[in-house]
């Protein structure tokens, strides 16, 4: 049996949208419309005959709605195989029609929870009956068309207009795996709510993850690859993958991963002075913040130019026309902004390649949530790096306690390194990055590159020194040995913050009194792996 004509559906739908014309579409086809509670009545105000469940099941619906559907007569109808003569006789002995079609969505949970709803309300919405009728349905596709979404409507009355009134046994099965994921999300949903918000449980027994209306990319981080990019079933924050595209290119894998990072170091300044973010291969090229957003950009770009060809620019206010000219300048591939002037708008429309996203309010970065990375054979999941330190938290560990200036560098140089890979040292100097040495495996080579960016800075722009001279330098992780410390001494640093804890921090502190360096400790450790 492939084709299965449409004589009975059952409709039972929390989100009413497109209700009506469906069923004004399937009753002029003759189909018998069975219906529950609301659903029925905004059917019959469409003028629609309408049979009400309890006339189906011979039972009224009880217990304020939470018995309804949850009868033989219902799941009987779903779940007989219809070519099995000793499932069609215990139909005929038990007076159990057949239903063929079912039209179903549940009950807003999501919606409930994030309202703020209190906790009887959020257990009254969630939906027992509509999720047992979707799986009964979904397993018997061979005869049964189950719809869970209201955008599938049109595509199903295609169907019954090209087979006469039919469905085909591929549409079905389409519609089966759908509903079983929509079960399986929402059931995923539920379980997190019980899990971390109503048992304040960190990592529950079993983990849950889901994500919903795929985006299928070109490819993935590389051409071989296949991607998507997915959006949590449940309440979550506004990020990337929210923001609204004004212009450009399709957004690529990279480009997703690459502007989310530049987000997330942006929204370290939400409540500060203008500040630019330039970002290369998930790490910051340039960082600064200044008077305006133009100069804020001046001196990301002058951190490491070369890098910054071809990056993702983000930025923590409305983005000016000026600024976007600069920008405009050399070859961005995305540009991130709460939101974005006429005049911006106006200079980014000559660059057609060039992605151009606002994201409205940028997110928390101390927000909670989880961290989840696949390895061969399981998850690892982490609480994410939300953790942060103000000045009063600093230890100074040197004989010199650090400047205002220098302090002020020192924490403006530990909220980008959290943000860099490790091993990550970070240098700047009056509110903008000086040099940024990246993912290196050992913390000297990260100082050298970074100091090596700031002479390439000097000579580029014709300063008469790096701007790593007189600047502060952060270090993600402490320094293992002292060698790390005194190549940032010998680019000219005046200042050093560090976690601190290495089993030779005596010699490095002793390093650094050489020096004449001031040194905090912050006692907090930034890996970014």
């Amino acid at each position: 049996m492939t084709d299965v004509t449409i004589k009975r559906a059952l409709l039972s739908v929390s989100d009413k949208s497109g209700l009506v014309e469906l069923g004004q579409a399937l009753s002029a086809r003759g189909v018998e419309l069975v219906s529950t509670g609301g659903t029925a009545k905004a059917l019959r105000e469409a003028g629609l005959e309408v049979r009400d469940i309890s006339d189906l099941t011979g039972f009224p619906e009880m217990m304020d709605g939470r018995v309804k559907t949850l009868h033989p007569k219902v799941h009987g109808g779903l779940l007989a195989v219809r070519d099995d003569p000793a499932h069609v006789a215990a139909m005929e002995e038990h007076a159990i029609g057949a239903i063929d079609l079912v039209v179903v969505n549940l009950y807003p949970f999501e919606a409930t929870v994030m309202r703020g709803a209190d906790r009887p309300e959020i257990i009254e919405n969630i939906d027992i009956g509509g999720p047992s009728m979707v799986r009964s349905s979904a397993k018997n596709h061979q005869y049964v068309t189950i719809l869970t979404d209201p955008s599938d409507y049109a595509t199903l009355l295609g169907e019954l207009e090209q087979r006469d009134g039919s469905t085909s046994l591929d549409f079905r099965k389409a519609m089966a795996a759908k509903a079983f994921a929509a079960t399986a999300a929402y059931d995923s949903m539920i379980s997190q709510w019980f899990a971390f918000a109503d048992q304040g449980q960190l990592f529950p027994d079993m983990l849950a993850v889901n994500g919903k209306a795929p985006t299928v990319l070109r490819y993935g981080e590389n051409p071989h690859q296949q991607a998507a990019l997915y959006t949590p079933v449940g309440p979550h924050g506004s990020g990337i993958a929210q923001a609204e595209q004004l212009q450009g290119k399709e957004l690529s894998y990279n480009n997703y991963n690459d502007a989310d990072a530049a987000l997330e170091l942006c929204a370290e300044f939400k409540q500060g002075d203008p500040a630019v973010v330039i970002v290369k291969h998930a790490n910051p090229c340039g960082v600064a913040q200044g008077g305006s957003m133009i100069e804020a950009w001046d001196a990301a770009l002058a951190c490491d130019s070369v890098s910054a060809f071809g990056g993702i620019v983000a930025v923590n206010q409305e983005l000016d026309g000026v600024t976007a000219e600069a920008i405009a300048k050399i070859f961005t591939e995305v540009v991130i902004a709460p939101s974005v002037s006429d005049e911006a708008r106006e200079v980014f429309a000559a660059k057609k390649n060039l992605r151009l996203l606002t994201v409205g309010e940028l997110p928390d970065p101390r927000r909670g949530g989880l961290s989840i990375k696949p390895i061969t054979g399981g998850l690892l999941v982490q609480t994410r790096d939300n953790g942060a330190i103000s000045a009063d938290d600093l230890k100074v560990v040197t004989e010199r306690a650090p400047t205002e200036q220098e302090l002020r560098d020192c924490l403006f140089a530990w909220t980008v390194a959290r943000h860099v890979k490790s091993n990550a040292i970070v240098y700047a100097k009056d509110g903008a990055t000086a040099g940024i040495g990246a993912g290196q495996m050992n913390r000297r080579d990260s100082s050298r590159i970074a100091a090596m960016k700031a002479a390439e800075a000097a000579e580029k722009y014709g300063w008469d020194a790096p701007r790593t001279v007189g600047s502060a330098v952060a270090s993600d992780a402490f320094f293992p040995f002292a060698d790390g410390l005194l190549a940032a001494a010998e680019a000219g640093a005046t200042a050093v913050i560090q976690p601190g804890g290495s089993i030779r921090d005596d010699e490095v502190i002793e390093a650094a009194n050489k020096a004449g360096l001031a040194m905090v400790y912050t006692g907090m450790r930034h890996f970014r792996h």
